[in-house]
Formats: structure tokens, C-alpha cells, sequence
């Protein structure tokens, strides 16, 4: 088995600056380098909502090409303080100390992140028109499910259900570890 790959340097500083806060809730690895590689295929404006230590945030900075910025909103000013430390030389990136909901007015965006843990308002009625048409949703936290509805912890993920569903978007599921899985969805 060989090592996994070296972390890019911005990430690297992400996690340091999360162990240095005691913040272990944060995006793994593997949906880390799905954002990287999804924000190497966008322009415009990326937002995130909830950025924690910003972990997912120097991911997607990480793949981040010409002059595509991104934006995120953390609701505990003490994360987002570390965060925006992280990247307080970096003019692509702007960590916002604030709801989610402070990102309203900043779209379209052409790549949104969310933790499919936020409260359940962060659903596909509520951002949908916040992306771009052929922008992409990355929704990370769920536990992979082979049956159809989807079933988490005894009861079925109406989140999940919806955004697999939804008219508006073509979405997938897709593991990114044998006890993780993302959906990314596409806005028609």
C-alpha cells in the first residue's frame, strides 16, 4: 500500500490552525481533493457555508484556477477569525464571520459546498437559486445507503432524497470512502 498522496501547503496550514483550535469537525481528505478537483473546473464566484477552520475552504482553494474566488460564511466569529487567518494574504478568498444566509446577495454561485449536517433550511429550495445554471452543489457527511429511499440512522434521509430527486439539478451520489459519501449535483 503506498502513502496517500502529499496535502497541498494550504491545507496543511488549515489543519494546523484547526488542531491549534481544538475544531475536529472538518472535511476529510477525500472529499477535500473532490473539491479541488471540482474548483479546477470553475470560474466566477465559490462560496461555502459553514466554514469551520477552513479546511474545506483551502481544499477548494487548492484547485482554484485564474482569478476564481471564493467566499464563506462561518457562524462562530472564533472559527472564522482562525480561518480568515489562514488566509488573510490571499485576495481570492473572503471568510465571513456570519450565517449562511449573509451569502444570499454575493451570488450566483459556480461551486457551492455545503455540510449536509447544516440545519435542514439549507435544503434544496433554499440555495438552489443561489447556483449558477451548470453550477454544482457538493454536499458532504452522509453515511453511504444501497436502498432506495435512502435510510440513515433508522429513518429515511429526506435530504438526501430530495437532492437526488430534484428536477432542477442532476445529482449522484458518490463514495469517497467506504463510510463516506458526497452528492454532487448539477443546476440544469
Amino acid at each position: 500500500m503506498s502513502a496517500p498522496p502529499e496535502l497541498p501547503d494550504v491545507v496543511s496550514r488549515a489543519f494546523a490552525v484547526s488542531r491549534k483550535a481544538g475544531y475536529v469537525s472538518f472535511c476529510r481528505n477525500e472529499t477535500g481533493r473532490l473539491l479541488a478537483m471540482l474548483a479546477a473546473t470553475r470560474s466566477g464566484t465559490m462560496a461555502e457555508f459553514g466554514t469551520g477552520c477552513g479546511v474545506g475552504t483551502a481544499w477548494l482553494r487548492s484547485g482554484v484556477r485564474g482569478d476564481a474566488r471564493i467566499v464563506t460564511a462561518e457562524l462562530d466569529a472564533k472559527l472564522a477569525t482562525a480561518a480568515a487567518a489562514i488566509f488573510s494574504d490571499d485576495p481570492q478568498v473572503e471568510v465571513l464571520a456570519a450565517d449562511w444566509s449573509t451569502l444570499l446577495d454575493k451570488g450566483p454561485f459556480s461551486l457551492l459546498f455545503l455540510d449536509a449536517g447544516q440545519p435542514n433550511e439549507v435544503g434544496v429550495d433554499a440555495v438552489a437559486d443561489l447556483v449558477e445554471d451548470g453550477g454544482i452543489v457538493v454536499l458532504d457527511d452522509f453515511v453511504p445507503c444501497e436502498m432506495w429511499p435512502p435510510v440513515s440512522g433508522g429513518r429515511v434521509d429526506t435530504l438526501r432524497e430530495r437532492w437526488l430527486t430534484d428536477e432542477r439539478f442532476t445529482a449522484v451520489e458518490v463514495m469517497v470512502a467506504p463510510d463516506a459519501s458526497t452528492i454532487v449535483a448539477t443546476k440544469r
